[in-house]
């Protein structure tokens, strides 16, 4: 038990210790990567407001071939429609992947077909798993024992969260039939009650502090 205090108290020491922020991937073939825009502002705030991570509370657009790419840890990746990665941009976010990269692709609704199929050229090899209830994701800061919050119903599915590994650490976290960025976005855009955008904001919490304590 003591040693599990001791490793909990370093990893809060070393989130106080940096800056965290979030890219947004700038993609190309159709889909809106820019939607939802008050979403990243707003849980960088609620995440810097409830925990002891400090954050860098501005709108980054990357592009995965920008020299500037490989700097960030954490890229996020949503819209409606589809998605295309040249085979530059597949090159370069594998090589951010499997150097300490994390991505968390978020279904805003429409590109579940064309980000499955970019996730496949950019690992071949690897398949996406169903994440189940118990796993960590879920009870890293807030407690989620029945998974995945629902914000938004589209097609009456349940909402899912997948995740690729590379051996023992998460490399991509979608989220799907869920619409988190919805729920981080202003209450004025939706008129979400507030329960369902805090459950929201929550899981956000919890994606960005196990991709920075795994």
């Amino acid at each position: 038990m003591r040693i599990l205090i001791y490793i909990i108290l370093i990893q809060l020491s070393a989130l106080n210790a940096q800056t965290f922020s979030i890219a947004r991937v700038h993609y190309s073939g159709g889909g809106d990567w820019y939607c939802d825009q008050s979403s990243i502002p707003n849980l960088l705030q609620y995440l810097e407001k409830n925990t002891p991570i400090s954050v860098k509370n501005e709108n980054i657009h990357v592009n995965l071939i920008d020299e500037n790419a490989h700097q960030y840890p954490y890229f996020y990746l949503t819209g409606h429609g589809n998605i295309r990665f040249t085979d530059n941009e597949i090159i370069s976010l594998r090589s951010i992947l499997m150097n300490n990269g994390f991505l968390h692709a978020d279904d805003n609704y429409g590109m579940d077909a064309s980000f499955r199929r970019e996730m496949k050229r950019v690992f071949p090899n690897k398949e996406l798993v169903p994440l189940p209830n118990d796993h960590p994701i879920f009870h890293s800061y807030y407690s989620f024992p029945n998974g995945l919050p629902k914000v938004h119903e589209h097609d009456g599915k349940p909402p899912q969260a997948l995740a690729l590994f590379e051996e023992e650490r998460m490399i991509v976290l979608y989220t799907y039939e869920s619409d988190l960025g919805d729920g981080w976005e202003d209450a004025s855009v939706h008129q979400d009650p507030w329960p369902i955008r805090e459950s929201a904001l929550k899981m956000g919490v919890n994606i960005i502090y196990f991709s920075l304590t795994q």
